[in-house]
């Protein structure tokens, strides 16, 4: 399969066809969304439901496509929301980087970095406040579909799909990335039921900063390791499996920085885990439901909220949103109800930086939907229609 051709993770949100909605007109010379410079502004640490002032005027929001699926856009999508109603409007796109279908901003808010999701897979820096592409590296291995920044900004840490590995890249003081300074692949324990292969699909660092997890769904296990902050090399510490078959998606941590929360795609279940900050050891809790019922689902991403009182889960099969209460100080999820996501498939969701919002990127219908947050209940309210956007399989709001 040549370098624009889809791993075979895409074929999961291809089955019902290629999305109806129309692709965002190219505009290289736009101006591009003003980009935040505080470190808060990081989307992988949202804020609690009305913790701070809600910030004034239009905010940035980026989206993730794939460029070589039939009726995908053109590159990363540029848009901006009100952060009072949710509106989304667009601003045109950002053109020359290729099947973006991840993307997360560097802690000085001042880069974007997106996975060029192909067999030849590689990385890409964008300084936001000209557009420029900085460039882009190889992460050496097939289908990277995630990618993170270490908190402490000098390593962009990726995973691939379609071989099974993850890398490290060094990010420079201008943002570029250098050449990677590590790759694993996951040759142990063997491949689940149904797996040929590893299948890593997040990269991302644990709360404390001191260790940084792997999710791989065709091993069925997340794999912690220590990062060398000089070096930027990987040494693998411990290894935490699902029951077979589960296949892991994707984890997140509640800010206790002691548990955390796996969405398993393959078997339609959550799970709690214990987390150990000193040895980085993850211990997996037994499966629970996803509020779906039988049948399948491919669940895809699950959030929580930064004061750990609520987390939400995207119901890919089933179009919806589940939404939990987190009790026993982060130690049991309660499933407490489904909201429909209001499009079809939603592939990936983020919370705006101060957490009032949620957004939803849905794959089959290519659109974006935006959620209120009940800052005290939980409770989702849909915020006006749908956001068009080719083939929305990432949203990340600024």
């Amino acid at each position: 399969m040549g370098s624009g051709g889809w791993s075979r993770r895409r074929f999961v949100g291809a089955l019902a066809g290629t999305a109806a909605a129309a692709a965002l007109p190219a505009c290289d010379n736009a101006r591009a969304p003003t980009a935040p410079t505080s470190p808060e502004a990081s989307p992988s640490t949202p804020g609690t439901p009305g913790d701070r002032g809600r910030p004034s005027g239009p905010r940035p929001l980026y989206l993730g496509t794939y460029t070589s699926a039939e009726g995908g856009g053109k590159g990363i999508g540029l848009a901006t929301y009100d952060p009072g109603t949710g509106r989304v409007t667009g601003a045109g796109t950002l053109t020359g980087v290729g099947d973006p279908s991840y993307l997360a901003v560097h802690p000085s808010g001042r880069t974007l970095y997106a996975v060029n999701e192909r067999d030849d897979g590689a990385v890409t820096a964008v300084r936001l406040a000209d557009r420029k592409i900085l460039g882009s590296r190889s992460t050496g291995g097939a289908g990277p579909c995630h990618l993170s920044v270490h908190p402490g900004g000098r390593w962009l840490l990726s995973a691939n799909y379609g071989s099974g590995s993850v890398a490290v890249h060094p990010i420079e003081a201008s943002g570029a990335l250098g050449e990677r300074t590590d790759l694993v692949t996951h040759s142990s324990p063997r491949p689940g039921p149904g797996q040929e292969g590893p299948h890593a699909h997040q990269f991302l660092t644990s709360p404390d900063g001191g260790h940084v997890l792997a999710v791989d769904l065709g091993t069925d296990t997340v794999y912690t390791y220590r990062l060398d902050d000089k070096a930027g090399t990987l040494t693998e510490v411990a290894q935490a499996h699902t029951r077979p078959g589960a296949g892991p998606r994707h984890l997140t941590f509640h800010p206790d920085g002691r548990h955390a929360y796996l969405a398993n795609e393959v078997d339609n279940t959550v799970a709690v885990c214990a987390y150990a900050p000193d040895s980085g050891r993850l211990t997996i809790g037994e499966p629970q439901s996803t509020g779906t019922g039988p049948g399948t689902n491919y669940p895809a991403q699950i959030l929580v909220t930064a004061n750990g009182a609520y987390a939400y889960l995207a119901n890919r099969g089933h179009n919806s949103l589940a939404r939990y209460a987190v009790e026993a100080d982060g130690a049991r999820l309660r499933l407490l109800d489904t909201v429909p996501v209001g499009g079809d498939f939603p592939r990936q969701i983020a919370f705006s930086p101060d957490g009032t919002l949620l957004f939803a990127a849905n794959q089959k219908s290519g659109t974006v939907s935006v959620f209120h947050v009940d800052g005290s209940s939980g409770e989702l309210r849909l915020a006006g229609e749908p956001f068009a956007s080719p083939v929305a399989v990432c949203a990340l709001p600024l």
